[in-house]
């Protein structure tokens, strides 16, 4: 998932415009920016190597790049590219130059300041579908130092009360078809003031964006924000229970990605992939079927990219990749000692002596869930893992999915693997489940394919035990199993293993 603050950027020019771009017009001051060479070399450590991580000590994305790169269009010292080219089902279009992006983004800015009465710091909550209004509140937001908490229209009324409330979110700017459950839940969240509709019609008790920008003033000085300001807070995806506020700094999006950000391309040449492990079966059917290697990653909320697989790297499948520059990453034990290559323990990133630039600041108004990841100098992921005598990372899961059976450490993701493998699996979920001799065992819960749906289930969960015994290891084939019709997932579309692990248990 591209982070919202930067999305625009997929129809904008390459992020190695971006990078080439930080580099001629700001390095020229005596701030230092995170500094590496073209990621057109195939060295990876050399890239590493070159990695440089200081940061300035303002920055903002909508003046110093944004409104940059208008000033070089100008100047004749950069080609005129759209800065976003918007095209829906209808067959309507939007074209904007980086001048018009800036002088409509200037506008939205005063609307915030002026029709909305916000300030610097105030929380403003987006809920729009991909429309050209949602790239204008992004900038708008970076331009007055309103904080940013992008949403997806798939967000149920009680998901919005949680954010509302949660967030204490002065403002919230949606569409016709989110309104609703917003006016049903308002009258219980105290901090919200204004709500903007964007919509060619109007709502009671709702200011209209598009009325707005009619009338607002394009003169607007964007606020200096020093580059460890909050600019975004983005909810988790609750895997493992109540979304978490996880907030991010002009900084940590706004330069940390610049290493990782999709290049332009004319025709598919480069495929990456993160979320959650991309099954090995499905990696090589996209390898038939297009010719092309999917290049994984790992990454949270929390951090932006941890590990990939870069480009020119050798793809072992399966594998999340090595390090991305700017970031240490080990595998430690519960008492924060580093790990030989093949033992499993938690992933980790090193937070001191320095702590990375480009990782989150810390979950909003919740500073003991924020110290509860730092275990001795590392600031722990709360994912399990394995490194390799070769540098390559490996995902086992969740510290909280793995299973121990008699004594055995079972990781969810090899076994839902082997599982998919199978010609009747259309996906799976992996949990423990309690047993009076073992302490707990793997239970399976499948989705079928059609064509498997009315096979007999005993003899269908007999044929998949055998399967997973032969691909993996015997004493991790599921003991149990349950077929269903379909999974618990986030509105990410993460498999909600602890909703499956929870019921499990209730049962004992």
């Amino acid at each position: 998932m591209v982070p919202a603050a930067l999305h625009f950027l997929l129809k904008v020019p390459s992020a190695l415009s971006l990078r080439a771009s930080l580099r001629r017009s700001l390095h020229r001051s005596s701030q230092g920016y995170p500094v590496c060479n073209s990621q057109s070399s195939k060295n990876y450590e050399a890239i590493r190597q070159q990695y440089r991580s200081e940061v300035p000590e303002y920055f903002n994305f909508a003046s110093d790049v944004l409104d940059r790169w208008t000033e070089m269009e100008k100047e004749g010292k950069r080609p005129k590219n759209p800065a976003l080219w918007w095209v829906n089902g209808d067959g309507e279009e939007v074209r904007w130059s980086f001048e018009e992006l800036g002088v409509l983004s200037r506008k939205v800015a005063n609307i915030l300041s002026d029709a909305c009465g916000l300030q610097r710091g105030d929380r403003v909550i987006l809920i729009l579908p991909r429309v050209p209004e949602w790239w204008l509140v992004n900038v708008a937001c970076m331009r007055t130092g309103t904080v940013l908490i992008p949403g997806t229209q798939q967000l149920t009324a009680k998901d919005i009360l949680h954010r509302l409330q949660k967030s204490k979110a002065k403002c919230i700017i949606t569409d016709d078809s989110v309104a609703p459950g917003v006016d049903s839940v308002g009258p219980e969240c105290q901090s919200l003031k204004f709500k903007l509709l964007v919509s060619k019609g109007h709502r009671e008790g709702w200011l209209n964006l598009k009325e707005l920008l009619k009338h607002a003033s394009s003169d607007h000085r964007c606020l200096p924000t020093k580059h460890q300001e909050p600019m975004a807070i983005y909810f988790t995806s609750g895997t493992t229970g109540s979304p978490k506020m996880t907030e991010h700094s002009h900084s940590s999006y706004g330069i940390g990605l610049t290493f990782s950000g999709s290049y332009k391309f004319r025709s598919l040449r480069h495929c990456v992939s993160a979320g959650e492990p991309i099954n090995p079966e499905v990696m090589g059917e996209w390898k038939e079927h297009t010719g092309l290697d999917i290049y994984e990653g790992y990454g949270q909320t929390e951090t932006v990219l941890v590990c990939g697989n870069f480009k020119g790297m050798k793809i072992k499948p399966g594998s999340m990749g090595k390090p991305c520059p700017g970031y240490d990453v080990k595998i430690i034990d519960e008492t924060s000692n580093i790990l030989p290559p093949g033992k499993e323990g938690d992933i980790a990133i090193r937070v001191k002596p320095t702590r990375p630039f480009c990782l989150f600041t810390c979950y909003t108004d919740e500073p003991e869930k924020t110290e509860a990841t730092i275990r001795g100098n590392f600031y722990v992921t709360g994912d399990r893992g394995i490194m390799d005598e070769d540098g390559y990372f490996w995902f086992v899961g969740r510290a909280d999915d793995v299973i121990n059976s008699a004594g055995y450490r079972i990781g969810p993701f090899e076994v839902e693997s082997a599982l998919v493998e199978h010609p009747a699996v259309v996906e799976a979920a992996v949990i423990s489940s309690p047993d009076p001799i073992r302490g707990e065992v793997v239970k399976a819960f499948v989705v079928l394919t059609p064509e498997y749906v009315s096979h007999d289930p005993e003899k269908m969960m007999n044929e998949l035990q055998d399967h997973v015994r032969k691909v993996t290891a015997p004493y991790k084939y599921p003991r149990k199993m349950e077929f269903v019709q379909q999974l618990p997932k986030t509105i990410s579309g993460k498999i909600r293993r602890n909703e499956l692990r929870q019921k499990e248990w209730k049962k004992a």
